[in-house]
Parts: structure tokens; sequence; C-alpha cells
């Protein structure tokens, strides 16, 4: 099942009391304070990993807390240290605290961490207490609660190239044709229900990542159909692949009408989704008798359009190609930024 939002509560563990103490021991009557420290509670931490795919895991755990401190013991013992919860997470959190609405880290690479809640210190012991005017302190620090928090995770998946386009245009079908994905396809519309991921491999050792968006329809902005739960999942992407199909039934739009319904849904749900790359690809060509509809399309929207057939592999060489070139350009203009400061 794929879960790409979560609601969890977190807590660091409680440090350990210090200890009073003192020494007692056979011809030392006067040993002097011993207490050692408590230890510090273990925090909760976040890690994205590559071994995780969804958040369903957290839907059915919700309260994440780490190990306490162990107090203090005499002969100068500190206390154990409580042990860290770490929590495995997709590639592409978000974190945000739920309270605030604070976007407080953004998971993007394997093995990025963020501290979701700070153990609690270890209280002093008594022998941290001696001073030259204070030879036998009978005091000793209670261990500081860890930090507590709500929050909320967002999973947006990563991926160079995000697929549009309409409910049964074929994108689950280029998909599985162009990696080992194995998408459910169908020839009903909304076979696709979740976001799938796809790796092409291609000459020379270079490999695409694709995102299969599930079909969108006029109102998705707004939620109707599979809609916006989906449409956030296309801002990680660099490049939209937009996908048309160029022989659709006479009960379906028009090529340049399904093409215009899916800009304008992208456009109204954030105009930074719709400023992306885009590569128009018209498919289901061997369908057509001739190129004319695939040049018409063209002419309607103004913008060069590659003819592809998902099914029997025709032109999808080219269009490998062609989304590498503007891929490679979007990675070397839009570096992360390594040093962008968090909320923690």
């Amino acid at each position: 099942m794929f879960v790409d939002r979560a609601e969890i509560h977190v807590r660091g563990g409680e440090g350990g009391a210090g200890c009073v103490s003192f020494r007692r021991e056979r011809f030392n009557p006067k040993g002097g304070p011993d207490g050692g420290n408590g230890g510090d509670g273990g925090s909760v931490i976040l890690e994205a990993s590559a071994d995780v795919a969804t958040l369903l895991d957290l839907t059915f755990r919700r309260q994440w807390f780490a190990e306490k401190g162990r107090p203090g013991q005499g002969a100068k013992c500190a206390g154990r240290a409580g042990k860290d919860r770490v929590m495995l997470v997709p590639q592409g959190t978000l974190v945000y605290d739920q309270d605030t609405d604070i976007l407080l880290k953004d998971l993007t690479k394997i093995g990025d961490r963020f501290c979701a809640a700070q153990g609690g210190r270890g209280g002093l012991g008594n022998k941290a207490f001696a001073r030259a005017t204070l030879q036998t302190p009978t005091m000793a620090e209670p261990g500081t609660p860890g930090q507590e928090r709500h929050l909320r995770l967002d999973l947006k998946l990563i991926a160079d190239v995000g697929i549009v386009g309409l409910p049964n245009a074929g994108k689950s079908t280029l998909l599985a044709h162009l990696s080992k994905a194995r998408p459910k396809i169908a020839d009903y519309p909304f076979t696709t229900l979740t976001p799938q991921l796809g790796i092409v491999l291609m000459s020379d050792y270079r490999r695409l990542v694709l995102a299969d968006i599930p079909g969108l329809i006029e109102g998705a902005h707004e939620g109707v159909g599979l809609g916006d739960r989906f449409l956030r999942h296309i801002e990680r992407t660099r490049v939209l692949l937009h996908l048309v199909e160029i022989a659709p039934d006479e009960s379906q739009p028009s090529p340049a009408e399904a093409y215009r319904v899916i800009r304008n849904e992208l456009a109204k749900y954030s105009p930074i989704l719709a400023a992306k790359v885009e590569i128009v690809a018209a498919n289901k060509c061997d369908l057509q008798a001739d190129s004319q509809a695939v040049e018409d399309l063209a002419d309607a929207i103004e913008k060069p359009v590659q003819s592809i057939s998902a099914a029997v592999g025709t032109g999808l060489p080219a269009l490998t190609e062609s989304l590498w070139s503007i891929v490679q350009v979007e990675r070397e203009q839009n570096q992360p930024d390594d040093d962008e400061p968090v909320v923690e």
C-alpha cells in the first residue's frame, strides 16, 4: 500500500537523575562525595533510507519515544545514556511541525538525518558540586525531560521525469516498456491508483528515474478524481513528459484538448510546476495510418511533438535520449544547496 502522509508523536528520552552518594571505605571515614551523573536521554532521529518506499509503517504506530537515560550511581559511576530511536523514512520525506506547520527538514538524499526530538540532559551527581567551601554536598540534579513534538510527514517522490496525461494515455505501458517496473495495465481509465517509479537503464551507464503519476482529469487541482493528492509528487521532478493519446475514442477529448486540460490543471495547482521543462509525446501512433494527427497536434499547441508507441516501442530510443539531454541540463542548473538553513 502506498502511503505518502503520516502524523506521529515523537519524544526524546528523559535524562537520568544524578546520584547523591558518599565514599565509605574502611580506614577512610571521610571519603567525600562520589555520586555520578545521570545519562543523557536518547533522541528520536529520522533517516532517509532506500529500503523504505512509503510511510506505511508510521501509520500503524504513531508514537515514537526514545529510551530514558539511566540514573547515576555511587563510586563516581555515570548512568548509561539512553539509546536513540532511529526511524527509517523514504527519500523525499518532508518533516513538518504539526502545531505550527513549519517545515523542519527536507530529507532529499539517502542517509540524510534529522533529530526530530532531542533527548534530555542527565542531571549532575553530588560529586560535581564539591567545592573547597562545600566539601559534602547533599544535592544532585534531576534529568531534564526530552523534547516532544507532533510531526506531519509528507512524501514527495524524487524522480528525473514525471509522466503526466489524461487517464488511459498509456503512461503505465510506457513505464513498463522502458523499465523493470510492473504497474497494473488495463484497458480502462484510472488503472494506476498510486505513483509508480521506474529506472530506465541507458547505454554508457546512464540512467533516468521515471515517475508515473496517476491520471489527472479536469478539476484535479481542486481534488476531483485522484487529483491534488498526487500532483505534489510531480513537484520533485526535473522534467515533465506529457503523454497525449493521438487516437482517442469519439467520446474522449481531442489530442489538443487533452493537452490543454492537463496544462490548465498544472498551472492552477502551482505556477512553478507549470513552468517546468516539458516534452510532449503523442502515444499510440501505431493506431494511426499517417502522421497528420501528430502534425495537427504540434500546430495546435505550438510545440514540438514526438511520435511514439509505448505498446510496440516505436520512437522510444529517441524519446529517452531527448529526456536525458534535458535532465542533464536541469541537473547542472539546479544543484541543491547543502548549506541551506533548516529549522531544528
